[in-house]
Formats: structure tokens, C-alpha cells, sequence
């Protein structure tokens, strides 16, 4: 990311303050647009990302009717065409639309559920409400999944989209949600078989959410979803991998064994490192070496043990490759940069380790030393 940049104001900025100013006062002729702009920008810049969709929401409230009933109408005016209908992934939508949810919820719930289920229909066909979509769990669960089964069939893919993404146990920036993670697999049942993917990296992602409480429940559903066949084959084992990109990180073998990996499986493996004595911001080398006396899938990662402060120490697991061995040595190199001015991993000197997972089973290992 280029340095400078800011999401924030790339997302919510002057220009896109008047743009949403013009479709509301285009939509109600009383609609105050350059007062609108002014209260906006007097505070807007001074705040963080989901701080500005609040403070957008808050001031477009106070400039449009106080009831929903009434508001609804002039907001529905407002609205862009939807999103190309056309388009099967990465067509997300218009951030300046996010506030329009906050809105909804604010003058919507509990009174007129029902109208604001409706508005979040259509305002996530030009920007995902997945988000805004959370709080109606709270006021009625019942009758949001009784929505979300009818938006699953809904002509829409940004709208089926929204029941997986808005349901997800742990949504990024989302709040939590009162729902056991088994409650919405049945919404998932009807959306793993979509066209696009944009559904069905959600329904991928969703998944990959519950793994992390209950892995089996996972494989089980995906073993079922193999046996129905209501899906492409290779869709279904690019959300099968997908689903499970976290268990396989950790080496869970169920996981790995529905996707072919077999962590039994008898492969000898050799690491050798280029150097024991590595400074920060200088590359880890090292070559590994596999063999197998038969044809084997793997699936080979590493995992770095770093040093961290007070004398602790952390693990992370880093992917290699996927390949298929047999009955000749496979080879490959690979280097890791050990890099000193990260913001989010700071590196300490000191004894580190490196290890090779085959299959999810630890099958060589190293010492280095890494030097200020």
C-alpha cells in the first residue's frame, strides 16, 4: 500500500458527500444538499472510517422525514440503479451507500421491521448491507431468518449474497450476532450451489468462520454438499479448500484428508538451510527435498518459531507448496524475508526454529539465529 494512502478518505470524501447530497435533494425537493455537504465535511475528516458512516447517517437523518414510513419513499427516490446484474464477483458497491443501512436500523427497529428488512433489500443491491444487516438479529431473529430463506432465492446475487455474509459468525467489522453457528447452515444448504461467486466465496468464508468453533460440522457439510451434487465439481473444491484454509493451516486432519492430503502419508523430507545466522531484514533460505515411493498429494508449509519480548515466543504458519511426489526426489527453494520494519510483527534477535509441515505432520526442522 502506497504510503499515505487512507481508506477513509478514499471512501468518504467531499466529492462523495455531494454525490449522495444530489440523489437525495434529485429525490425530495426540500432536501437542503449544500447544508447537508457543509454539516458533513464541518467534522467528517476528523474522524475514522465507521465513525464517518455514523456521523453521514446521523446528519442525513436530521434532514430527512423523522418516520420510516416517511422517509422510505424519498430514500427508495434516492437510489442509483442497481449494481450490473451481469457482473458474477468483485462488484461490492459504492461505500457512500454504507450510512443509508446505519439509517435504516436507527429509524426502522424495533417499530417497522418488516419495511426495514425491505429497504435493506434494496439498498444492498448497490452496497452490501452486510453489516447493517446484524442488528436485526437482535431485535428478531425468527423473523429475520424467515427473510433471509426468501432472499435466498432471490434474482439478485447481491441479495443471496447478503444471507450468507450477514449471518456469518465472524464477520469482519461486523458486530456479533445472537445465532449458533448451526442455525444458519440451512441458509448455506441453498446458496453453495449458486452461479457467482461472489455468493459462494461468502458461503466459502461462512464456513471457514464456523471451523474455527466446530470443525466437524464443517467437513460434515461438505461432505453432504459432495454427495448432492448441486454444485460445478471444481467450484465445489475450490469452497471446499477455501472453507477449510483455516483448519489446513492448522493442520487439522480431517481437513486434509477430504482434501486428499493424507497426514499418514509416508513421505521423507529434508530442509536444509543456506545460512544458521540471519540478520533482520535480511532472507531465510533454505531448500527442502521430498521423496515418496508412491504417488502422494501434499500440501507443504512452514512454520517460523520467532522470539518475542520477555522471552516468550510465537509461531506463525506460512503456505510453500502443493504438489503431487513420486518415487523421485522433488525439490524446491524458498526465501523468507525477515522483514525488521513491519507494524504489525516486530522481530527480536535471538535462538529462532524453523519447521516443515507435510500433510499437517511436522517432518523436518531447524535452528537459526537471527542477528540485529
Amino acid at each position: 500500500m502506497a504510503s499515505g494512502f487512507s481508506l477513509k478518505d478514499q471512501l468518504f470524501n467531499q466529492e462523495k458527500i455531494r454525490y449522495l447530497a444530489d440523489l437525495f435533494s434529485s429525490a425530495d425537493a426540500s432536501f437542503d444538499a449544500l447544508a447537508f455537504e457543509e454539516e458533513v465535511m464541518s467534522k467528517l475528516l476528523g474522524l475514522e472510517l465507521k465513525e464517518r458512516m455514523a456521523w453521514i447517517a446521523e446528519v442525513l437523518g436530521r434532514n430527512l422525514p423523522e418516520t420510516l414510513p416517511e422517509l422510505a419513499p424519498i430514500l427508495l427516490k434516492a437510489l442509483p440503479e442497481p449494481l450490473d446484474p451481469g457482473k458474477r464477483d468483485d462488484d461490492f458497491g459504492d461505500f457512500i451507500f454504507a450510512p443509508l443501512g446505519e439509517l435504516v436500523v436507527a429509524r426502522g427497529l424495533p417499530d417497522h421491521m418488516p419495511l426495514a428488512l425491505d429497504l435493506i433489500e434494496e439498498i444492498t443491491q448497490r452496497f452490501s448491507m452486510e453489516w447493517a444487516i446484524r442488528a436485526f438479529f437482535h431485535v428478531d431473529k425468527a423473523q429475520t431468518l424467515k427473510r433471509m430463506e426468501a432472499w435466498a432465492e432471490h434474482p439478485n446475487y447481491h441479495v443471496r449474497r447478503l444471507v450468507s455474509e450477514g449471518s456469518r459468525p465472524r464477520l469482519p467489522w461486523g458486530t456479533s450476532i445472537p445465532l449458533d453457528v448451526a442455525e444458519a447452515l440451512p441458509l448455506l444448504d441453498r446458496l453453495y450451489g449458486d452461479p457467482t461467486r461472489y455468493v459462494t466465496r461468502s458461503v466459502a468464508n461462512h464456513l471457514n468462520d464456523v471451523s474455527k468453533k466446530d470443525p466437524d460440522l464443517v467437513l460434515k457439510r461438505l461432505r453432504l454438499w459432495a454427495d448432492e451434487r448441486r454444485q460445478e465439481g471444481k467450484e465445489l473444491d475450490w469452497m471446499t479448500a477455501h472453507a477449510c484454509r483455516g483448519l489446513i493451516k492448522d493442520g487439522h486432519a480431517g481437513a486434509l484428508l477430504l482434501l486428499g492430503y493424507d497426514p499418514s502419508a509416508q513421505v521423507e523430507a529434508k530442509m536444509t538451510l543456506k545460512s544458521k545466522n540471519v540478520r533482520i531484514g535480511e532472507y531465510l533460505e533454505f531448500e527442502v527435498q521430498l521423496n515418496a515411493s508412491e504417488r502422494t498429494p501434499v500440501i507443504v508449509d512452514y512454520i517460523i518459531e520467532f522470539q518475542r519480548s520477555a522471552g516468550k515466543s510465537s509461531q506463525k504458519v506460512y503456505k510453500l507448496k502443493k504438489a503431487i511426489i513420486q518415487r523421485k526426489m522433488f525439490a524446491l527453494e524458498k526465501r523468507h524475508l525477515l522483514k525488521g520494519d513491519a507494524t504489525t510483527f516486530k522481530l527480536h534477535p535471538g535462538h529462532h526454529k524453523i519447521e516443515l509441515l507435510v500433510n499437517g505432520v511436522v517432518r523436518a526442522e531447524s535452528a537459526f539465529e537471527l542477528l540485529a
